[in-house]
């Protein structure tokens, strides 16, 4: 198990089959950095074209299609101290009839005090005044090539993951990926020092990050969408990309409901039983070409 240090100099705007930035094993970490979604990297300069630019891909030996990647968010955190947000939410989350009275889309600008834990509103002026936020760090926008030799936009999301924007991809989960390609191929990004769910503006607090992870081959193990094990959090998730948003919603139950009965003893019914009475939903991109539902269960009901 080797640790790696990796520093990138250019930047994807599709996860698919590009060349490998670094070749790992099962078992290693990576150490790295990633832009925020307009190109800005560390030092507020402009290094890449807007939408997500990923850092990678990064290709894990031994990982072929038909395997799981188990890959761990060990660290992530701000690395400048600067970031921007959108100021209006999106037309597709409010009434048709109130669209007209949402105000100019521009960016407000937010100071990081990395040290404090905290970003504070600094423009535009209005009522909220300074508004101060805890740092809640997570990653907008991830994961592997996609099936079939497809180079898919960061701009949306599938089975591979992309631009979830779930405010639950936080360091100390571990999130499990089919993997479609050769060496999976690896893809991280879209860094948010705070968003809220469904990131209906369109963006959380942009800057570039800090990041930190593991990776783990598991062989033979075929999924269908991305899992994740929020040990801290204490819950499995499942993850669906689709619009409609009912459609999102029937991959990640779909998924979790095989999930239960494969890794968990469960039969059929009771998985059904156990989903109705103790599932917890949470909402991911709503801004986006597919939108982004997690499905969760608290590991207290699969203790047994």
């Amino acid at each position: 198990m080797t640790t790696h240090r990796f520093y990138p100099t250019h930047y994807h705007i599709t996860l698919g089959p590009h060349e490998p930035v670094l070749r790992i094993a099962d078992g290693d970490t990576v150490i790295t950095t990633t832009i925020d979604a307009g190109g800005t990297d560390a030092h507020g300069e402009q290094v890449a074209p807007e939408g997500n630019p990923q850092t990678g891909p990064f290709y894990v030996e031994n990982a072929e299609p038909g395997d799981m990647l188990a890959l761990r968010l060990d660290r992530l955190y701000p690395n400048r101290d600067t970031g921007y947000t959108s100021t209006a939410v999106a037309p597709n989350v409010v009434d048709p009839q109130y669209v007209r009275e949402l105000p100019e889309r521009t960016l407000a600008e937010w100071h990081i005090d990395r040290a404090a834990g905290m970003a504070t509103l600094a423009k535009p002026v209005t009522r909220l005044g300074n508004l101060a936020l805890p740092l809640a760090p997570m990653l907008g926008c991830f994961g592997v090539a996609p099936a079939d030799r497809q180079a898919i936009s960061t701009a949306t999301s599938g089975p591979h993951g992309g631009n979830m924007d779930y405010r639950g991809f936080v360091a100390g989960v571990t999130v499990y990926f089919p993997v479609w390609a050769p060496g999976a191929l690896i893809f991280m990004g879209d860094g948010h020092a705070v968003q809220g769910d469904g990131e209906i503006v369109g963006t959380g607090i942009e800057t570039s990050f800090d990041v930190q992870f593991t990776v783990r081959v598991v062989k033979g193990k075929r999924i269908g969408w991305p899992r994740g094990d929020a040990e801290r959090a204490d819950y499995i998730f499942t993850v669906g990309n689709a619009r409609p948003l009912d459609q999102a919603v029937q991959h990640a139950t779909t998924e979790m409901l095989r999930w239960l009965q494969e890794d968990y003893g469960l039969d059929a019914v009771g998985a059904n039983i156990l989903l109705g009475q103790c599932v917890e939903y949470d909402l991911g991109n709503m801004f986006d070409p597919a939108y982004t539902m997690v499905c969760k269960v608290p590991k207290r009901w699969l203790k047994s």
